[in-house]
């Protein structure tokens, strides 16, 4: 530091140039009086052409740093090379970050190391108390930010890991991004044969000597304890051989919940104790489960379980505690509002508004394969579960973290699952119970759960209310997007479902205000349903936006296109790949929107009026880290082999067209192994419509690996040696580039190697592609709804797609999903709600009979057509394709029921008595 004062010039090391404060706090720095900064030196580092600098703060602008963070990387070869970290804001001069510094010397560029160094840095922080005071709410403020330190300064590192991707090189495109081989045709599933022949084992179908049968007792108040357990009857039941409570159950830990920077742990739908006291959270919760030598015995004896209750006061309304939500902490690691702009003012003024709440119901979810779990302990403690999972892995971790037990102890076996949608992400009470059971029973045991008990005891898609308020000006461009409402959670569960993040992301407008409040309920945990948030939120979005066009008397689909953003209009990044508008281009044409008429009730057909309404579908990308093993073996063949499960999305087949065309061998020469978390262990998840993109980015670095290495095993004798031209995999082998057939098959390397089979075992990198883009899936939803003009019935008429998910990897398969996720649509729309007596908190129709869900004649014949344009930075130029489909689906019907009857309905299901 350079300074200048009446004594003349000097210079001042800048380690000593701040001061502690001790017991002159009023002189912050070495000036004497009357000196003047002139200069600050600062010697280059030498290994850094920039730095990055990110300071938090109380406004958008013109305010201090509450905490900053200053940093230079040097990155070679995706690792660490050198590292210079500072913050500011901590303490009374700039703080270099040593720990932090140290931790990432050498390490992977990555998230998962940034957190690490995080922690080394924040291990001997403590926070301060923080003392009531009658000081400012910015005072308070600056307590609380010290309170929540490590917390915060996660937040920074987490910004500023966001900043700096901003700056990292974009991989070359994949070259089988444009290559038409096995991927992108219409291969039938593997498994196809073997489902409809009944050879595929699900869960509950597995073979186990000396099985017995468990089924729980649930409670049947919402909140209280336990008073006592009469199981006298039920334990002279024939055939009983064990009741588990709270009194023999084996000692478990609390479940985590998720947690998106430790999946490789695994998670729980709730973090209540399962079965360690006698405290009542839900009506349903299991209190009891009966063992027995048959299913039948397990039932009677179950029924013949009294349990005494001291009953308190519940919160099981939404409608009557909707008003005491309050503001989470985050969603979805997305702070819970955001605000661009005054959009209140902006909506004022605005020569074109409207402002509704939209609102949708409790839904269950209602898979084909209900939940069911088999678990066997062997006689060094092992524990091995077959489950109706979506995440094995997962699974498998958070039973060992709950019984004390090192993740290779825990063996979790998942080949087919019978639908999840979301209900079976989540590790649920069932599972952890049916382990306690058979150690309990000291023999296998298998819980298969009734559909009642899947009511009971896995949660679904949460109630919600959302306002939606749209201003535009004269020229049509939205002036204000206000999105804002409340969903409910429990305290055990802490899932705001996420609506409050589509608008962020869809339309451009020149203010913006998001936001979402939570209230706590006392009811089973809330979890993930097929896209959720987005099949929530799309619906009130999609149908104001459909208000907004009848007001300005404007084309539904022209109204979305004049407000097509060019970047992101929250983050401010650019699109990876985005083209809704020819979506909708080519959706319109097909579907013959142009010759609807403009007016509401202006088709009928004797006592049916016609009416077509259109969405639009949106869906974030995500992607994982995920692991792989691949073998090719001596006969040429080839092994996949991940931790993934299988649905019915046809995983397996899509993975194997994707080896093949990466390896060069024909179909039939390649196979692909999961549901098994003795596979290598990587937090692949069935969800999020994240899974084929995050195996297939494995893959490829596998196959790159394993090319490597066979090239070094062919060795001098082979024509691959010092080749100086590109190798391509074709033909069963390697050979150079338009070198005809200079090269040499696996079979031929392996067997002049003796080897028996060459086998890698790889991991995909971060998902860097996903924080540097604005990243999703979009589509856009045409529907023609017949309405019966005497009773208030509906009939779907027509239903036309049209998506843009990146490159359609299997047609055959991706239109099954878009179909599926458009039927899951129209049960929402149109008949699913579950129903709870808010007088005890207990689901009234926990039955099929009761619960009701598309069939066949609800459901017409669909179109569905995409834009099939790949995306260069997604693994295979790929986007999912298994949630986007229910999305803006409800939204179409309502405004196809609205052009028909000009009835607008905001509350779903929209049932006929709405109607009339």
């Amino acid at each position: 530091m350079n300074v200048l004062g009446p004594s003349g010039a000097r210079t001042i090391a800048f380690e000593d140039f701040h001061r502690l404060p001790e017991h002159t706090p009023h002189i912050e720095t070495d000036l004497q009086p009357g000196e003047l900064i002139t200069g600050i030196e600062i010697p280059p580092l030498g290994f850094a052409r920039r730095s990055l600098y990110r300071k938090v703060r109380d406004r958008a602008s013109y305010a201090f740093a509450l905490v900053s963070v200053a940093a230079a990387l040097e990155i070679d070869s995706g690792k660490v090379r050198n590292v210079r970290l500072a913050l500011g804001g901590v303490a009374h001069k700039p703080w270099r970050a040593t720990e932090a510094e140290r931790v990432l010397a050498g390490a992977n560029a990555g998230a998962e190391s940034f957190r690490q160094a995080a922690e080394a840095e924040l291990a001997p922080a403590r926070g301060l108390p923080i003392t009531p005071s009658r000081s400012s709410w910015r005072s308070a403020r600056s307590s609380a930010c010290w309170a929540n330190w490590p917390e915060g300064k996660m937040s920074v590192l987490q910004k500023l890991m966001e900043t700096v991707v901003q700056f990292m090189p974009d991989k070359a495109p994949d070259p089988l991004i444009h290559k038409h081989d096995y991927l992108g045709t219409p291969v039938s599933r593997v498994d196809g044969q073997r489902k409809v022949k009944g050879e595929a084992r699900f869960a509950a179908e597995f073979e186990i000597e000396n099985l017995a049968y468990a089924v729980p007792v649930c409670s049947t108040i919402a909140k209280g304890r336990i008073v006592g357990i009469d199981a006298s009857d039920a334990e002279r039941s024939p055939g009983v051989i064990t009741i588990v409570t709270a009194e023999n159950a084996p000692k478990m830990k609390r479940p985590p919940l998720m947690d998106v920077r430790h999946m490789d742990k695994g998670f729980a739908a709730s973090d209540l104790a399962v079965l360690q006291d006698d405290e009542i959270s839900w009506n349903g919760q299991p209190v009891a489960v009966v063992v027995a030598e048959t299913l039948e015995q397990a039932e009677h004896a179950a029924s013949l379980v009294r349990v005494d209750y001291d009953e308190k006061a519940a919160r099981v309304s939404f409608e009557d505690l909707k008003a005491e939500a309050t503001v989470p902490s985050a969603v979805m690691g997305e702070d819970p509002e955001l605000e661009i702009g005054n959009p209140e003012k902006a909506f004022a003024a605005a020569a074109f508004k409207v402002d509704h709440l939209y609102r949708t119901p409790h839904y269950n979810h209602n898979a084909i394969e209900p939940h069911a779990t088999i678990a066997a302990w062997d006689e060094d403690g092992r524990l091995t579960v077959f489950d109706s999972t979506q995440f094995v892995n997962g699974c498998k971790h958070a039973l060992a973290g709950m019984f004390g037990l090192k993740g290779d102890e825990v063996r979790v076996i998942a080949p087919f699952v019978g639908g999840g949608f979301g209900g079976k992400a989540a590790l649920w009470n069932h599972t952890a119970l049916c382990a306690a059971a058979a150690k309990v029973a000291n023999r296998p045991v298998k819980m298969a759960l009734a559909r009642e008990d899947v009511f009971r005891l896995i949660g679904g898609r949460t109630p919600s209310e959302q306002r939606v308020a749209l201003g535009a000006d004269e020229d049509g461009k939205f002036a204000a997007i206000i999105h804002t409402g409340v969903t409910a959670t429990t305290t055990h569960a802490k899932f705001p479902e996420q609506f409050s993040l589509t608008p962020r992301h869809l339309y451009a407008s020149r203010t913006m205000s998001v936001g979402q409040k939570v209230v706590d309920l006392d009811t089973v945990a809330n979890t993930w349903m097929r896209a959720p948030g987005e099949s929530i939120g799309t619906f009130a979005l999609e149908s104001a936006i459909d208000e907004l066009a009848y007001a300005m008397k404007i084309d539904p689909v022209e109204l979305r296109r004049l407000n097509e953003p060019e970047k992101d209009p929250t983050k401010g990044t650019e699109f990876s790949s985005r083209h809704l508008v020819e979506a909708y281009r080519r959706g319109a044409e097909r579907f013959g929107w142009s010759r609807r008429p403009a007016e509401p009730c202006s088709q009928r057909d004797g006592k049916w009026l016609i009416g077509q309404g259109v969405a639009t579908a949106y869906y974030p990308v995500f992607r994982f880290p995920a692991a792989v093993r691949l073998r090719i073996s001596a006969d040429g063949s080839a092994l996949v082999q991940a931790a993934a499960n299988e649905m019915g999305m046809g995983t397996a087949t899509v993975q194997i067209q994707h080896a093949a065309d990466r390896l060069g061998l024909p179909l039939e020469m390649v196979s692909f192994r999961y549901g098994d978390s003795a596979m290598p262990d990587s937090p692949i998840i069935a969800g999020g419509s994240s899974q084929t993109g995050s195996i297939a980015a494995a893959v490829q670095v596998a196959v790159e690996k394993i090319h490597r290495e066979l090239i070094m095993l062919a060795g001098n004798g082979s024509p691959l040696a010092g080749a100086n031209v590109e190798i391509e995999a074709r033909d069963g082998g390697l050979f150079l580039s338009g070198e005809g057939s200079k090269g040499e098959t696996y079979a031929s390397i392996l067997k002049r190697a003796g080897r028996d089979f060459i086998e890698v075992e790889e991991t995909s990198g971060m998902p860097f592609e996903v924080m540097k883009y604005s990243m999703a899936s979009y589509g856009a939803q045409f529907c023609e709804a017949r309405v019966n003009g005497e009773s208030g019935e509906v009939r779907i008429s027509r239903w036309l797609g049209s998506f843009d998910c990146g490159r359609i990897l299997n047609p055959k398969t991706a239109v099954s999903q878009l179909r599926g996720g458009i039927v899951m649509g129209i049960g929402m729309a149109l008949a699913e709600e579950t129903l709870l007596d808010t007088r005890r908190g207990r689901i009234m129709n926990p039955s099929l009979a009761e619960y009701h869900v598309p069939v066949h004649l609800d459901v017409p014949q669909f179109e569905v057509i995409y834009n099939d344009i790949p995306d260069e930075h997604t693994p295979l130029g790929a986007h999912g394709v298994g949630e986007i489909g229910i999305t803006g689906a409800a939204a179409a019907i309502a405004n196809a029921i609205f052009h028909a009857t000009g009835k607008r309905i905001r509350d779903l299901p929209i049932t006929l008595d709405k109607l009339l």
